[in-house]
Protein backbone atom coordinates (compact mmCIF):
# COMPACT_ATOMS: atom_id res chain seq x y z
CA UNK A 1 0.00 0.00 0.00
CA UNK A 2 1.42 3.45 -0.98
CA UNK A 3 2.23 5.87 1.93
CA UNK A 4 3.85 8.89 2.60
CA UNK A 5 4.66 10.52 5.87
CA UNK A 6 6.31 14.20 5.90
CA UNK A 7 8.17 15.54 8.54
CA UNK A 8 10.56 18.27 9.41
CA UNK A 9 8.32 21.34 10.19
CA UNK A 10 8.16 23.75 12.77
CA UNK A 11 8.64 27.38 13.89
CA UNK A 12 11.40 29.43 12.15
CA UNK A 13 12.45 32.76 12.13
CA UNK A 14 11.94 34.56 9.04
CA UNK A 15 15.35 34.47 6.87
CA UNK A 16 15.81 30.56 8.95
CA UNK A 17 16.28 27.20 6.82
CA UNK A 18 14.16 23.96 7.49
CA UNK A 19 14.35 20.70 5.59
CA UNK A 20 11.24 18.97 5.37
CA UNK A 21 11.27 15.05 4.42
CA UNK A 22 8.57 13.10 2.44
CA UNK A 23 9.70 9.37 3.53
CA UNK A 24 7.62 6.53 0.90
CA UNK A 25 6.27 2.96 1.40
CA UNK A 26 4.68 0.91 -1.07
CA UNK A 27 6.53 1.79 -4.15
CA UNK A 28 9.46 2.94 -5.44
CA UNK A 29 10.24 6.36 -6.38
CA UNK A 30 11.95 5.48 -10.09
CA UNK A 31 7.95 5.18 -11.04
CA UNK A 32 6.34 8.29 -9.67
CA UNK A 33 6.68 11.87 -9.64
CA UNK A 34 7.18 13.66 -6.44
CA UNK A 35 5.11 16.87 -4.95
CA UNK A 36 5.66 19.25 -2.55
CA UNK A 37 2.18 21.31 -2.25
CA UNK A 38 1.29 23.65 0.65
CA UNK A 39 -1.90 25.23 1.63
CA UNK A 40 -1.75 28.67 3.75
CA UNK A 41 -5.25 29.50 6.12
CA UNK A 42 -7.99 30.38 3.81
CA UNK A 43 -5.85 29.66 0.53
CA UNK A 44 -6.10 27.07 -1.98
CA UNK A 45 -3.31 23.68 -2.18
CA UNK A 46 -0.89 24.70 -4.49
CA UNK A 47 2.69 23.29 -5.84
CA UNK A 48 5.47 24.11 -4.27
CA UNK A 49 7.82 21.77 -6.09
CA UNK A 50 8.18 18.67 -8.46
CA UNK A 51 11.14 15.33 -8.96
CA UNK A 52 9.90 13.00 -11.67
CA UNK A 53 10.97 9.22 -11.66
CA UNK A 54 14.19 7.98 -12.73
CA UNK A 55 15.06 11.33 -14.33
CA UNK A 56 15.09 13.67 -11.75
CA UNK A 57 13.61 16.58 -13.43
CA UNK A 58 12.57 19.43 -11.17
CA UNK A 59 10.42 22.60 -11.46
CA UNK A 60 9.83 25.13 -8.79
CA UNK A 61 7.13 27.46 -8.08
CA UNK A 62 8.17 31.36 -9.19
CA UNK A 63 7.54 32.15 -5.47
CA UNK A 64 10.34 29.65 -3.86
CA UNK A 65 13.09 29.40 -6.89
CA UNK A 66 16.42 29.71 -5.69
CA UNK A 67 15.54 28.94 -1.78
CA UNK A 68 13.82 26.06 -2.21
CA UNK A 69 15.86 22.95 -3.57
CA UNK A 70 13.84 19.29 -3.84
CA UNK A 71 15.63 16.10 -3.88
CA UNK A 72 15.77 12.85 -3.26
CA UNK A 73 17.15 9.78 -2.00
CA UNK A 74 16.32 6.46 -3.21
CA UNK A 75 18.61 4.02 -0.78
CA UNK A 76 16.26 5.67 1.86
CA UNK A 77 12.83 5.90 -0.63
CA UNK A 78 12.44 9.73 0.61
CA UNK A 79 11.88 13.39 -0.48
CA UNK A 80 13.38 16.04 0.81
CA UNK A 81 12.72 19.89 0.62
CA UNK A 82 15.48 22.24 1.52
CA UNK A 83 13.64 25.60 2.48
CA UNK A 84 16.20 29.02 2.58
CA UNK A 85 15.96 32.33 3.40
CA UNK A 86 12.10 31.46 4.78
CA UNK A 87 9.74 34.54 4.12
CA UNK A 88 6.33 34.71 6.55
CA UNK A 89 4.41 34.23 3.46
CA UNK A 90 6.25 30.30 3.47
CA UNK A 91 4.13 29.47 6.06
CA UNK A 92 1.49 26.73 5.41
CA UNK A 93 0.73 23.43 5.62
CA UNK A 94 3.14 21.14 3.51
CA UNK A 95 2.03 18.26 1.82
CA UNK A 96 4.03 15.95 -0.28
CA UNK A 97 2.36 13.81 -2.78
CA UNK A 98 2.66 10.89 -5.56
CA UNK A 99 1.14 10.06 -8.86
CA UNK A 100 2.92 7.46 -11.47
CA UNK A 101 5.05 9.14 -13.68
CA UNK A 102 3.11 7.69 -16.33
CA UNK A 103 0.11 10.11 -15.37
CA UNK A 104 2.03 12.90 -14.40
CA UNK A 105 1.80 16.30 -16.57
CA UNK A 106 2.12 19.72 -14.52
CA UNK A 107 3.00 20.02 -10.43
CA UNK A 108 -0.81 20.81 -9.76
CA UNK A 109 -2.70 18.79 -6.85
CA UNK A 110 -4.97 17.55 -9.37
CA UNK A 111 -2.56 15.51 -10.59
CA UNK A 112 -1.54 13.72 -7.91
CA UNK A 113 -3.83 10.99 -5.71
CA UNK A 114 -1.65 10.00 -3.10
CA UNK A 115 -1.03 12.36 0.05
CA UNK A 116 0.99 12.63 3.16
CA UNK A 117 -0.69 13.83 6.02
CA UNK A 118 1.32 17.31 5.88
CA UNK A 119 3.61 19.06 8.17
CA UNK A 120 3.09 22.97 9.54
CA UNK A 121 5.74 25.65 8.37
CA UNK A 122 5.58 28.44 10.63
CA UNK A 123 7.46 31.05 9.61
CA UNK A 124 7.32 34.38 12.53
CA UNK A 125 9.57 36.74 14.63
Amino acid sequence: QLQLVESGGGLVQPGGSLRLSCAASGFTLDYYAIGWFRQAPGKEREGVSCIRGSSGRTNYADSVKGRFTISRDNAKNTVYLQMNSLKPEDTAVYYCAAVSILSFRQCVPSDFGSWGQGTQVTVSS
